[in-house]
């Protein structure tokens, strides 16, 4: 599962994105990665990793990861080809979630101008630019499709039906300017809903803006970061502040120096954090454990899923030979602190094939291949 990080130029986004793939971006001994120019491993901060080690003692604790995309600086006229548009379009249809950084700060640090590339700063405005750009790349996409897929269907093949189907449902919502994920819940047949993900439309993937506020509104509470606020809230979507400046500067210090910086600014961790764990919630992931003397480790799974798929996760031969797991919760192990005492309380849940992953739990898979 990949997010995409996106912008006007000017607005952060690289700052931003360099600062979260910083090895020392979130806590000390993460690991994290570049694995290209553009692409980072972000690791999610999660307190209660460390609450299952002060239970079961391990040699270390391994959080779960993210992928974070860098992608190309958009302009207006994206759809156009202008600028890296074409670069940007491909690289945003190969991610499953939208990041959208909007610049809410006049001045950069220490007071010199960096020029806003339509001239002043307006976030509302940067945001109707993307958004539009977007909308108007998919309109393009389902234009483009439309007389073959009308031709496919005179063969009445069922997955041609439900080609056309979809193409005709999110026509009239891109024509009226707006994302394809409105007409979603029109989208509610299995052959649809499979063929929605072949035909690649940007803007049904989820949304979530990232104000980039000035070191004096680290809360994003200032007239500019509201306008966003406002907008995320009418919208559905999550807003999460962060001063990509401050927290360049944090992902480099140690931790004592760290906690000192924070302090000075009234936070009690790097807003990356935040920031971290809501891109995880817009990717629609939620955690799991296993916990043994070698390591202790945060597992991603979508939600929904089930426990073949979770332990699929960690191997596919623990999908493919699955017989059962057995899966207690973080709150059982701070209540009961051993899973012997555990068992003994009789929480120790034995789940077979339909059972539904839930947030923290901690699993033990059995298999047989």
């Amino acid at each position: 599962m990949k997010a995409g990080i996106v912008g006007l130029p000017n607005v952060g986004k690289s700052t931003l994105f360099n600062a979260l793939t910083n090895a020392g971006a979130l806590a000390a001994n993460y690991p994290f990665a570049t694995i290209e120019p553009n692409v980072g491993i972000v690791p999610i901060p999660d307190p209660r990793l460390e609450t299952i080690r002060t239970l079961i003692e391990s040699e270390k604790i391994v959080p779960a990861v993210l992928e974070l995309v860098d992608i190309a600086g958009l302009v207006r006229g994206a759809s156009e080809g202008a600028g890296k548009g074409n670069a940007f379009l491909s690289n945003i249809r190969d991610v499953d979630a939208i990041t959208q950084v909007v610049r809410c700060f006049e001045k950069a640090p220490g007071g010199e101008d960096i020029l806003h590339v339509d001239g002043d700063v307006d976030p509302m405005r940067d945001i109707d630019t993307i958004d539009s750009e977007l909308v108007l790349s998919d309109l393009q996409t389902v234009e483009s499709a439309l007389p073959k897929a009308e031709r496919a269907a005179r063969s009445k093949d069922p997955e041609a039906l439900a080609r056309l189907s979809v193409l005709q449902k999110m026509q009239p919502v891109l024509e009226e300017g707006k994302p394809a994920r409105l007409a979603l819940p029109s989208i509610t047949k299995p052959e649809e809903i499979k063929s929605l993900r072949g035909i690649g439309l940007i803007t049904v993937k989820p949304q979530m803006f990232i104000a980039n506020v000035d070191e004096s509104d680290v809360r994003g509470e200032g007239d500019l970061a509201m306008k966003v606020r406002a907008h995320a809230e009418a919208t559905g979507a999550e807003i999460v502040p962060v001063c990509a400046k401050v927290e360049s500067e944090l992902s480099e210090l140690d931790p004592e120096d760290r906690a000192e910086m924070l302090a000075d600014y009234g936070l009690e961790e790097p807003a990356l954090n935040s920031l971290a764990r809501a891109v995880y919630r817009l990717l629609g992931l939620q955690s799991f454990y296993t916990a043994g003397p070698k390591e202790i480790r945060a597992w991603p799974v979508k939600q929904g899923s089930k426990a073949p798929q979770a332990a699929g996760v960690i191997h596919t031969d623990f999908e493919r030979g699955f017989i059962r797991a057995e899966i207690y919760s973080v709150d059982d192990l701070v209540e009961h602190k051993t899973e012997k005492a555990i068992k003994e309380a009789g929480k120790m849940r034995i789940e077979g094939k339909e059972y539904v992953m839930h947030d923290a739990d901690v699993c033990h898979f059995l298999f047989n291949v």
